[in-house]
């Protein structure tokens, strides 16, 4: 296996909440039915989670963000479920394994994916 990408990205969570509220059809462009029933900081950290996807994957034109999700296992760790145009440029790209990790605190939320062929 070798690294094919590394995304990481942060999100005011404050912010990113007036933002939803000022545009309230941006939470149906950004996130999945599942999704959008989450608290402020989990969509926050969702949100940098696709993100920093994106930029894993050299930021390819064509991305929907409602074709990507994250949930949680069991154990609690998150990981991807792709479909749709993301699992096109995850196939195109030869990425194997998607790990992710995410974090809110303070007032921030964050991600970091590395992309694995």
């Amino acid at each position: 296996m070798s690294i094919i990408g590394v995304g990481i990205d942060v999100v005011d969570i404050e912010r990113f909440g007036q933002t939803l509220a000022r545009t309230p059809r941006l939470r149906e462009r950004l996130f999945t039915e599942g999704e959008q029933r989450l608290g402020l900081p989990s969509l926050a950290a969702r949100f940098a989670a696709k993100e920093a996807l994106a930029k894993a994957m050299g930021a390819p034109v064509g991305l929907h963000w409602a074709d990507v999700s994250v949930v949680n296992e069991d154990d609690g760790r998150p990981r991807f479920v792709v479909r749709g145009s993301v699992q096109a440029g995850v196939t195109a790209l030869g990425i194997e394994h998607l790990h992710l990790s995410l974090s809110h605190d303070a007032g921030v939320a964050s991600a970091v994916v590395i992309a694995e062929g």
